[in-house]
């Protein structure tokens, strides 16, 4: 599962460690994008903290399907876990990207270091 940033990074084509860049690329894994990540962009995008070449949801979309990521919507398992997980980390778009890593049993790619804090598996380096 990929964190916000490393998605943008990713399709940007930006450098991402080898380790995380492999995984991505390999055929056997299943990477998915969360809807908090559009949510996010989104914000970003309408807030101008954000550019992109194309409107913010079609943008997400295109380079999902580009890139043969699945989706991951927001599901109730993934609240119920945010509401008990502890406040080391204040942005709301990662606490609900941690807690849904959490519920699937995902992997979390990112460069996040405040992730550690948490029960969830990441890979990064």
């Amino acid at each position: 599962m990929l964190d916000t940033h490393v998605f943008l990074w990713w399709t940007n084509g930006e450098l991402i460690p080898s380790r995380a860049n492999e995984a991505i690329r390999d055929p056997g894994n299943s990477v998915w994008i969360s809807a908090a990540s559009a949510w996010e962009i989104s914000i970003k995008t309408s807030l101008g903290k954000l550019r992109l070449p194309e409107r913010a949801a079609r943008f997400v979309e295109q380079q999902r399907q580009q890139n043969a990521f699945s989706w991951l919507p927001i599901d109730i398992d993934a609240l119920d876990i945010l509401e008990d997980l502890p406040f080391h980390h204040r942005d709301p778009f990662d606490r609900l990207l941690i807690a849904q890593a959490i519920a699937k049993g995902y992997t979390l790619v990112s460069a996040d270091s405040a992730f550690e804090s948490y029960p969830v598996k990441k890979l990064w380096s």
